[in-house]
């Protein structure tokens, strides 16, 4: 296996030319440079270097190419080599033709490249190579390459091995496996000596642990020692974008915090593979990434964290919360950010989960529907957001399929968004149906629609969302805090009984004075990473107040 690949398609000579020399240059020791003629040769060097076992770490195709056929191009490199980077190479003035910007546009939106990078001025052109090195980087993060990476030996890839590396996901810790009876499985069992134990853990300064528990992972991870003889000023169930908002500034403001979620960092947003539309990031954001900068950034203010630690009831005594922890000491606060989130329901098709953000999105089409003009778009759901999503796209497709299971709109979709789903032109409702399968070379390009007799038919497809509801983890908490019949938390003037204090609950308060909710687990949120973490941000300022009615701000330690 040789150097990893940076591969240039480019049909312009003298900007190839420019490209590869300045890659060579910044690059040609680490990697190696490859720039074949056109799309087809590019094509045939991607099967050979994927048969012959060597990686592609970055693939750009120039704006001319991919006008012609470069879109294959990526469609071959997505297939062959997944965890390849792949971007659009364009002139500086491509935005001042409205046609090219829609093309890249619509290439972005639909999986098929990951961003556009400008073609580089003359060297050394840093901006050029910014964009080149943030690609790389998160190819390295994607292969478990960076330094960090934690090494699980274990004897197969199931049982105990594999809830270990489920769990360091789930942190969004850097992990790699390997088996015991391969070559370097021996070599870390021989180093770790005669009493290592499988599956073993090997941290990045080569110390290991043998069968590590839960607990001690968290240890690992930076648990906190003392919790259970601590009073926190603020407690932080759910590390997910708003928990780890509140806890950046909750802890940025002079609050001891504590953070505790069953998992790791990121809740849903860990599943995006690239954010597109977070403010500050042109080129996307995987969530993990974004997860692990913003603990980071929140550990530098100060606050603490237990991973791994399931809450099991909050209780209220001597005037502190309590939190119950199923396998672990109880934690006292002042005050209580709920941020536990909700579990989305996802179709469970292998062969679609391959496809998202490649023409497979869950969630709403806000960002992706100005790029579908003139496809075929599917949304399934029989919801008020999946009709609202339905007549969203409808402006822009030449045609939208609302795929519903249950026999009529009416059944759970609000009437004025059922006559105005039936009313528009260009959406057709299947009913009684439900997606069972699809596929395509790289991206989406068919879907399997299966009735209620058990008879399936496929249909060409670009992009399919799927709007099918969202549990909220809030089973565990007392009846005292409110909820609405779907299980999210009642907040502010949402809270119409029980109430106990003269004054009127902060908006983010819910029917408990000095419990907060924030995120997707909140009635009413915006299910966006963006404005959960919004959410975790502007509660903080709710927080200190009722602080302050326990306690004069003087009296705190800031």
């Amino acid at each position: 296996m040789g150097l990893p690949v940076i591969m240039v398609v480019e049909g312009n000579r003298g900007a190839v030319t420019s490209v590869e020399a300045q890659l060579r240059e910044r690059y040609g020791a680490s990697y190696r440079i490859e720039c074949p003629v056109d799309a087809d040769a590019a094509g045939a060097l991607l099967d050979q270097l994927a048969g012959s076992g060597d990686h592609v770490a970055l693939c750009l195709v120039g704006n001319s190419v991919y006008e012609r056929n470069g879109a294959d191009v990526f469609d071959r490199a997505r297939r062959t080599h997944p965890q390849a980077k792949r971007a659009l190479l364009v002139p500086p003035n491509v935005w001042v033709d409205p046609g090219q910007a829609d093309l890249i546009r619509a290439a972005m939106a639909l999986g098929r490249i990951d961003h556009f990078l400008l073609e580089p001025g003359p060297p050394p052109d840093e901006v050029f190579h910014e964009a080149v090195s943030n690609f790389l980087l998160e190819w390295a993060r994607e292969r478990r390459l960076v330094p960090d990476t934690v090494t699980i030996v274990g004897e197969d890839w199931s049982g105990r091995a594999y809830e270990i590396r489920s769990v360091l996901e789930s942190c969004a810790v850097s992990h790699d496996f390997c088996l015991a009876d391969s070559e370097r499985g021996r070599e870390l069992l021989a180093k770790a000596g005669p009493d290592a134990r499988l599956p073993l853990m090997v941290l990045p300064d080569g110390s290991t642990i043998s069968d590590p528990t839960n607990a001690e992972m968290a240890t690992v991870a930076g648990a906190p020692e003392a919790i259970g003889t601590t009073t926190y000023d603020l407690l932080v169930v759910g590390s997910g974008p708003a928990g780890l908002s509140a806890a950046v500034y909750g802890a940025s403001e002079g609050l001891r915090v504590l953070v505790v979620d069953s998992g790791g960092i990121g809740g849903q947003a860990r599943s995006s593979s690239l954010i597109r539309n977070y403010l500050g990031f042109s080129r996307g954001v995987s969530g993990g990434r974004l997860a692990q900068q913003a603990y980071e950034q929140a550990s530098l203010f100060g606050a603490e964290f237990l991973f791994f630690h399931r809450a099991s009831e909050l209780v209220l005594e001597d005037g502190l919360m309590r939190l119950r922890i199923a396998d672990g000491p109880a934690v006292s606060a002042r005050a209580v950010i709920l941020a536990t989130g909700a579990s989305y329901r996802r179709l469970g098709i292998p062969s679609l989960e391959a496809l998202i953000g490649a023409g497979v999105f869950y969630g709403g089409p806000v960002s992706e529907a100005p790029t579908l003009a003139g496809k075929d778009v599917f949304v399934v759901g029989g919801g008020n957001s999946a009709g609202q999503a339905a007549l969203h796209l409808a402006r822009y497709a030449r045609q939208v399929t609302l795929v519903v299971r249950a026999s009529s709109l009416g059944a759970a979709m609000s009437q004025y968004l059922v006559r105005a789903v039936e009313a528009t032109p260009g959406i057709v409702v299947r009913t009684e149906t439900a997606v069972c399968g699809g596929d395509g070379d790289g991206r989406l390009e068919r879907l399997v629609l299966c009735d209620a007799a058990g008879g399936g038919q496929t249909l060409p497809a670009d992009a399919l969302f799927v709007l099918i509801g969202a549990r909220p983890l809030t089973d565990w908490l007392p009846p005292a805090i409110a909820r609405d019949r779907h299980g999210f938390l009642l907040t502010g003037e949402d809270v119409r009984e029980g109430w106990p204090l003269a004054r009127r609950p902060f908006a983010q308060e819910t029917s408990v004075p000095r419990v907060f909710a924030a995120g997707d687990a909140r009635h009413g949120s915006i299910k966006r990473v963006a404005a959960a973490v919004g959410e975790g941000a502007s509660v903080v300022q709710a927080v200190h107040q009722v602080l302050d009615e326990l306690e004069p701000p003087a009296d705190r330690v800031a």
